[in-house]
């Protein structure tokens, strides 16, 4: 059987931690972002880590 493929369109938005975790950028952050306050962008910057109700179906996407 051969080997499945890494999913590159997930593997360009997710990055795995030392820990395996995988850490992601916050969605909302650009489109319409003057409608958002300072405060509300400002906190979007920050990298957050994918939920762990997911990270089973993501890791199996990655092939790690």
């Amino acid at each position: 059987m051969p080997k499945m493929k890494t999913k590159k369109s997930l593997a360009k938005r997710v990055k795995k931690t030392g820990s395996g975790k995988l850490k992601r950028a916050h969605a909302y952050r650009s489109h319409r972002a003057t409608g958002k306050t300072t405060k509300q962008k400002r906190q979007l910057e920050k990298s957050t880590f994918v939920d762990r109700t997911d990270m089973k179906r993501l890791k199996g996407l990655l092939q790690d």
